[in-house]
C-alpha cells in the first residue's frame, strides 16, 4: 500500500499505535473534539481535497489496523460530530465554517470503504443527512454579516394600498436607482458565496451517486437509491409523525442538489450513449408505474388502489405491455397488503418464461439470450424463489422493493428472518452458481460487464414497454429510478416551503406601504402640531428599521430559494411532469396506474413559478415558456373530466388548477392555443349537467370565460369593496377580466348543434340556482332573527361564510344564464324547440323571484346588506341585480321582435312580476314606500345610474328603453284583464263575491280596475300581496279567488305579504307580513285569518286537516 511496501516495520508499529488508540476513537468527545479538528487542520493548507491524499491514507490505516466495528464506531461519531457541526455553527460573512466541515465530509466520503458503509449505515439510519445539502438562514441579520455585504437596503413601491400593482408606471429617480443598483450588488457577493457552499454540497451528491467504484460489493448509487426510497416511504407515510418526518426547509435544499446532481450524471450518460435523451428531455417512462419494478408504497393512482387496477385492466396488460396477471396473486391480496407491489413469485416460476408478472417476477432481459446465459438465468429465478417464498411479513418501514443485493447482505436480512440453514445454503448456492454462470459468459465475450446493470438493482425496470413507448434509450435505470424520487420528493413538502416562504416579500411590501403612507401624513402635518409629528417621525424610524432587515433577509431568501437557478430547476420539474404525463395517457386505459403525484406536481409546480418566483424572476424568461404553458393547458383541459381519473382530490385539483389557468391572460391565451378538438371536448365536459358531480368549479370557470363581456361585469373587485385591502391580492378571483371569444363561440355551437345538451345544461343551471338563492334567503332570514333578539347573541361565522357563498353562486349563476341568452337565444326564444318555452317560462320565474326579494325597500335582504356583518361583505345590490338586469336587456332589448314579443308575454303572465321591480332598478322608489317611511338623509336608494364607472351609458340607454317597454305591455295587459271572465264563476271580474270558490280571498285593486292573477298552469306557488286600498290577491292551482274589500283584514292594509317556495314543494311556505302581524293562512282554496300573532316572528301552526306547515309572522 501507498509507499510502505517493504518496510513492514513501519506497520507494525502502525498496527501497536492503532492497537492503543482504537479504543480511544470510539469515544464521541476525542472523536469531536480531537480527530475531527485534527482532520480539518489537514485541509486548512488550503487547495483542492484531492490534495490531501493524508485523510485517504489514514482511513486505509483505520480499515487495515483497527477491528471492523471499530472503525464503524469511529466513522459513525465521525459524522455525527461533522453535522452537529455544520448544523450549529454560526453564520460568518464568508460562509467558511460551512465551508470548512463541508470539505471534510467530502474527503472522507472520497474514501470508498468508509463511504459504502456509511451509507449502508449511517446516513440515512442514524442521522439526517439531508442536513448537509441545507444552508439555514441567519436568525438576525448581524450574526451572517449581511449589513457588510449589503450595506445599501432598497424595496419596490410599486403596490398601491389595495395590494395591487399600480397601473401608473412612476418614472424612477436617480437617488433610487443608485440604491437599487447597490443592493443588487450586494445580493451578487451574496449569491457568489452561496454557490460556494452549494458545489460542495453537490460534490457530496456527486460521491453518493457514484456507479463506478473500484471495489468490490453494491455500487454507493444503488445503496443510496435503496436508503433514498426508504427516506421517501418514511417521510410519505408518517406524515403525522414529526420525529420522523424530514423538515420542509431540509427538503428544498435538498431537491435542487439533487436536481444538479442527477442532470450532470444524466448529460454525462448522454455524452457516453449519443442515442439517448438529454436531461431537457427527461421523462419517466410509464411502465414503471405498473411493472412493480418500483415501489410507490400507499400512494393513490390515478384509477385507485393498484389491487384494483391489476383485477380491472389485467386483459389490458397481457394486451399492451406482455405481463400476465397471476389469478392466484389477485386472490392472495389483502387489505394489509394493498400498499406493495411485489407479489409472490411462486407462480411465476411455473409460468412458462415468456410471461411477465408484476412484482416479484425476474423478467427475461434482453441480453439473456444465449444458452449459456439461459443457466444462469434459471439459477438466478430459483434463487429469487426462495428467497422470497415463503413470505415473512414485513414491518412499515420495512415494506421495501426487494432488490438483488450482495450475498453478504440478503444472507443477513434471511439469517434475520429466521430462515432454515438448508434453504439458505441453497440460496447460496444458486447465487454462486449463477454468478459462476455468468462470469463465463462475460470472459466468453456473450455479453458486456456494462450490459449487466441488473446486477445492481435495476434488473428490468422498464420491462412492459407499451407499443405507444418507442424503443430509444432514455438512460441509465438508476437515474431514472432517481427522477422519479425527485417528483415523488417535492410533492411531499418542498412545493408547501416554496409558499411558505412568501410571506417575507409580502411583509416587505406591508411595510413599504405604511412607510410610504407615513410619509404622506408628515408632509401634511400642521407645522403647529409638534407632538403628531414627533409620532410620525418615530414611527417612520421604526418602518425603515425594519424595512432595512427585512431587504436583507429578503435578499438571503431570494438567493437561496427564489433565484433563478432555482427557478430554472422547478421549470425543469415542471417539463418532466408535462412529458411523463404525456407519454402515460398515449398507454389507454394503463395510464391509470399513474400515481397522483405526478399530475399534482404539475400543478403545483406551475403554480409556484407564477406565484412564488416573481417578481423576482419572470416566468416569461425561460426557454419555451409558450409551448409548456399550451401543453399543460392541453392536459388540463383533457383530464379534469378524464373517466381514467377516480379519485375525487385530484379531480378537484384539476378542475381548480383550470379555473385559475382562464383568470390570467397569457394562461388563457394557452388554452386558445391547444387543438380545436381539444377545445370542444372541453367546452362539451364543461356543458355537462351539473347534477351528481361537484358544479361550482365547472360554474365558475363559465363565469370568467364570459367576465367582461356581460351587463356591468367589467370590475375587478366590487365597487362597495374598492375602499378595503383584499387579505390577498393575487387571488385568481381578483384578476381582470379576460374573456375568450374563441370558447364563446365553441359553447355557442355546441348549445345550438346539440338539442339535447342545451336543455339538460340549462335546467340543471335553472335548478340549482332555484336551490342556491333559496338557502341564500334562508339563512339571511335566520341571521336577521338573530340579529334583532335584544339578547346578547353570537351569529356563527361559518354560517355567514355559508351564506355568503350561496350568494356568490346566485350571481354566478345567473352570469352563465346571461352568457347562454347572449350567445344562444333562440335556445329561449325558438319555440320550434321542444323545450325552449318551458326553458323560458322558468327562467321568467326565477328572475321574479330573485327581483322580488332583492328590490323591495326595507326588506329582509336589504336590512342584512345594511348590517354589514364580517362575512358577508360581498352580499350587495349591485352583483345580483346587474346579473338580472343583463338576462333581461338581452331578452326583451338585443333580440328580433317576435323573441322579445315572446319573453315579454312569459315574464308579464308571471304571477310573481312587479313592474316596481324594474322600475327599483334606476332609483325609482314606490310612492306607497315613500309615504310610509320619512325620508332619511343617510338612506340612498340603489340606482343603476350612481355607477358610471362600471356601467356604460349604452347600457344605461337599454334599461331605460326596457322600463318603458314593461310598463306599456304591463298597461295592455292589465287592460285586456277587465274584459276577460273568471276561472272560478265565468262572470265578469269585479267585486262580487264568488260562489264557486271555497273560500274567500281579498283581490288587488290595480290602476283603478280589478285583476285576477293564474299561475297559467303552475301548480307549484302562489303569491299573497297588497298595494293603496290595502285589497288582495291570492292565485293556486290556476283559480283565482276574490271577495270584496270587505273581507281583507285590517292588519294588512298597506302591507306587504309576499311568498317565496320552490318548485315542487306544496306542504310549506312562508307568509311574511309588515306592519301589524297579522298573516293568513291558504292552502287548497281554504283560507283563515288567525289573530293575535303580532310581533312573534317565526312560530309555527298547522292548519287542521291539512298536514302542512305554515310559518307564521316572518318579517322580510
Amino acid at each position: 500500500m501507498w509507499q510502505l511496501q517493504g518496510e513492514p516495520t513501519v506497520l507494525i508499529t502502525l498496527a501497536h499505535i492503532f492497537n492503543h488508540f482504537a479504543p480511544l476513537m470510539c469515544k464521541v468527545y476525542l472523536v469531536e473534539d480531537v480527530l475531527m479538528n485534527f482532520l480539518l487542520s489537514i485541509l486548512e493548507q488550503g487547495g483542492a481535497v484531492e490534495a490531501h491524499p493524508l485523510i485517504q491514507q489514514l482511513l486505509d490505516l483505520m480499515w487495515l489496523l483497527m477491528e471492523d466495528y471499530e472503525v464503524h464506531e469511529c466513522l459513525k461519531q465521525l459524522l455525527m460530530s461533522l453535522l452537529r457541526a455544520y448544523r450549529f455553527s454560526p453564520i460568518i460573512p464568508d460562509l467558511g465554517l460551512q465551508i470548512h466541515y463541508l470539505r471534510l465530509t467530502i474527503a472522507v466520503l472520497k474514501h470508498e470503504k468508509s463511504r459504502k458503509y456509511l451509507l449502508n449505515n449511517v446516513l440515512f439510519d442514524l442521522l439526517r443527512s439531508v442536513v448537509f445539502f441545507y444552508i439555514k438562514s441567519p436568525l438576525r441579520v448581524e450574526e451572517a454579516g449581511l449589513q457588510e455585504l449589503i450595506p445599501t437596503t432598497w424595496w419596490p413601491n410599486r403596490f398601491t394600498k389595495e395590494g395591487k400593482e399600480s397601473k401608473e408606471v412612476k418614472e424612477e429617480s436617480a437617488e433610487e436607482r443608485l440604491r437599487r443598483r447597490a443592493y443588487d450588488r450586494g445580493c451578487q457577493r451574496l449569491k457568489k458565496r452561496i454557490e460556494v457552499v452549494e458545489e460542495l454540497q453537490v460534490q457530496i451528491l456527486k460521491l453518493l451517486l457514484n456507479n463506478k467504484d473500484r471495489g468490490g460489493g453494491e455500487a454507493s448509487r444503488y445503496i443510496f437509491l435503496n436508503k433514498f426510497r426508504k427516506f421517501l416511504q418514511e417521510n410519505a407515510s408518517n406524515r403525522g409523525n414529526l420525529t420522523v418526518l424530514c423538515p420542509p426547509e431540509y427538503m428544498v435544499c435538498f431537491l435542487h442538489r439533487l436536481i444538479s446532481t442527477l442532470r450532470c450524471y444524466w448529460d454525462g450518460h448522454k455524452a457516453k450513449a449519443p442515442a439517448a435523451l438529454n436531461s431537457e428531455e427527461a421523462y419517466v417512462p410509464p411502465q414503471l408505474f405498473y411493472n412493480g419494478k418500483v415501489d410507490y408504497f400507499d400512494l393513490q393512482r390515478l384509477g385507485g388502489l393498484l389491487s384494483h387496477l391489476k383485477k380491472t385492466l389485467k386483459d389490458d396488460l397481457a394486451l399492451k405491455a406482455n405481463i400476465l396477471i397471476d389469478p392466484a396473486e389477485l386472490q392472495a391480496v389483502t387489505m394489509d397488503d394493498l400498499d406493495e407491489d411485489e407479489e409472490s413469485a411462486t407462480s411465476t416460476a411455473q409460468r412458462p418464461v415468456a410471461a411477465l408478472a408484476i412484482g416479484g417476477a425476474l423478467a427475461r432481459p434482453s441480453w439473456l439470450s444465449s444458452p449459456t446465459l439461459g443457466r444462469a438465468n434459471r439459477f438466478l429465478s430459483t434463487a429469487a424463489v426462495s428467497l422470497m417464498n415463503p413470505r415473512r411479513s414485513l414491518g412499515t418501514l420495512e415494506k421495501m422493493k426487494a432488490r438483488t443485493l450482495s450475498v453478504e447482505q440478503r444472507t443477513e436480512d434471511d439469517r434475520a428472518a429466521g430462515e432454515p440453514g438448508c434453504v439458505r445454503a441453497l440460496v447460496m448456492a444458486a447465487l454462486v452458481t449463477a454468478a459462476l454462470v455468468l462470469a463465463q459468459a462475460v470472459w466468453a465475450g456473450e455479453v458486456s460487464p456494462e450490459a449487466v446493470e441488473g446486477s445492481h438493482g435495476n434488473e428490468g425496470l422498464l420491462l412492459g414497454r407499451p407499443p405507444e413507448e418507442p424503443e430509444q434509450s432514455i438512460t441509465e435505470n438508476s437515474l431514472l429510478e432517481i427522477l422519479d424520487g425527485i417528483v415523488m420528493m417535492y410533492n411531499l413538502s418542498v412545493h408547501q416551503q416554496l409558499g411558505k416562504m412568501v410571506g417575507v416579500s409580502d411583509d416587505v411590501n406591508e411595510y413599504a406601504l405604511a412607510l410610504k403612507d407615513t410619509e404622506e401624513k408628515i408632509s401634511r402635518c400642521p407645522k403647529r402640531r409638534r407632538d403628531i409629528y414627533e409620532e410620525l417621525v418615530k414611527s417612520q424610524k421604526v418602518f425603515s428599521e425594519k424595512l432595512n432587515h427585512l431587504s436583507r433577509r429578503l435578499a438571503w431568501i431570494n438567493v437561496t430559494i427564489y433565484s433563478k437557478e432555482k427557478m430554472q430547476d422547478i421549470y425543469w420539474l415542471l417539463r418532466v411532469c408535462i412529458r411523463t404525463i404525456e407519454h402515460g395517457d398515449r398507454t389507454g386505459s394503463l395510464f391509470a396506474f399513474m400515481p397522483e403525484f405526478y399530475l399534482s406536481v404539475a400543478m403545483n409546480s406551475y403554480s409556484a413559478l407564477k406565484n412564488y418566483f416573481s417578481p423576482v424572476h419572470s416566468m416569461e424568461e425561460l426557454p419555451g415558456y409558450e409551448e409548456t404553458l399550451t401543453r399543460l393547458a392541453a392536459i388540463l383541459a383533457k383530464h379534469f373530466a378524464d373517466s381514467r381519473i377516480v379519485g375525487t382530490d385530484i379531480r378537484d385539483s384539476l378542475m381548480q388548477a383550470l379555473a385559475s389557468y382562464v383568470c390570467y391572460p397569457h394562461s388563457l391565451r394557452a388554452v386558445e392555443r391547444i387543438p380545436e378538438e381539444q377545445r370542444i371536448s372541453m367546452m362539451r365536459n364543461l356543458l355537462a349537467p351539473y347534477e351528481q358531480r361537484p358544479w361550482a368549479q365547472t360554474n365558475w370557470i363559465l363565469v370568467r370565460l364570459w367576465r367582461g363581456c356581460g351587463f356591468g361585469y367589467r370590475y375587478t373587485r366590487l365597487p362597495h369593496l374598492l375602499k378595503t385591502k383584499p387579505e390577498d391580492a393575487n387571488l385568481p378571483s381578483l384578476q381582470k377580466p379576460c374573456p375568450s371569444t374563441l370558447l364563446q363561440r365553441h359553447m355557442a355551437d355546441l348549445l345550438c348543434s346539440d338539442c339535447d345538451m342545451a336543455p339538460s345544461f340549462l335546467n340543471s343551471v335553472l335548478n340549482q340556482l332555484n336551490w342556491a338563492f333559496s338557502e341564500f334567503i334562508g339563512m339571511i332570514q335566520e341571521i336577521q332573527q338573530a340579529a334583532e333578539r335584544l339578547e346578547r347573541n353570537f351569529v356563527d361565522s361559518r354560517q355567514l361564510k355559508v351564506c355568503a357563498t350561496c350568494f356568490d353562486l346566485s350571481v354566478s349563476l345567473l352570469r352563465v344564464l346571461e352568457m347562454t341568452v347572449t350567445l344562444a337565444p333562440e335556445i329561449f326564444l325558438d319555440w320550434s324547440r321542444p323545450s325552449s318555452e318551458l326553458l323560458l317560462r322558468r327562467l321568467a320565474q326565477l328572475l321574479n323571484q330573485v327581483l322580488n326579494r332583492v328590490t323591495a325597500e326595507r326588506n329582509l335582504f336589504d336590512r342584512v346588506v345594511n348590517l354589514r356583518l364580517p362575512g358577508l361583505e360581498s352580499v350587495d345590490h349591485y352583483p345580483i341585480l346587474v346579473a338580472v338586469t343583463g338576462i333581461l336587456v338581452r331578452l326583451l332589448m338585443d333580440t328580433d321582435f317576435q323573441g322579445a314579443k315572446r319573453a315579454t308575454a312569459v315574464l308579464l303572465a308571471d304571477p310573481c312580476f312587479q313592474l316596481c321591480s324594474i322600475q327599483y332598478l334606476l332609483g325609482h322608489a314606490e310612492p306607497s314606500a315613500l309615504a310610509a317611511t320619512p325620508p332619511s338623509a343617510d338612506k340612498r336608494h340603489f340606482s343603476l345610474h350612481t355607477y358610471t364607472d362600471y356601467i356604460s351609458q349604452e347600457e344605461l340607454a337599454k334599461v331605460e328603453r326596457m322600463l318603458g317597454h314593461l310598463s306599456e305591455e304591463s298597461k295592455q295587459a292589465a287592460a285586456s284583464m277587465l274584459v276577460s271572465p273568471c276561472l272560478v264563476c265565468t262572470q265578469p271580474r269585479n267585486q262580487q263575491s264568488c260562489g264557486e270558490g271555497r273560500g274567500r280571498v281579498p283581490f288587488l285593486w290595480w290602476s283603478g280596475g280589478t285583476r285576477h292573477a293564474s299561475s297559467d298552469g303552475d301548480l307549484g306557488g302562489f303569491s299573497l300581496g297588497s298595494r293603496g286600498a290595502g285589497f288582495a290577491q291570492a292565485a293556486w292551482l290556476g283559480h283565482t279567488l276574490h271577495s270584496p274589500a270587505s273581507c281583507v283584514p285590517s292588519a294588512l292594509l298597506n302591507a306587504t305579504c309576499t311568498h317565496f317556495s320552490m318548485p315542487g314543494s306544496w306542504n310549506h311556505w312562508e307568509l311574511a307580513t309588515q306592519g301589524g302581524g297579522v298573516a293568513a293562512l291558504l292552502h287548497s282554496g281554504h283560507v283563515g285569518v288567525r289573530a293575535g300573532w303580532e310581533n312573534s316572528p317565526g312560530q309555527r301552526l298547522v292548519w287542521p286537516n291539512l298536514g302542512c306547515e305554515v310559518r307564521l309572522g316572518v318579517p322580510r
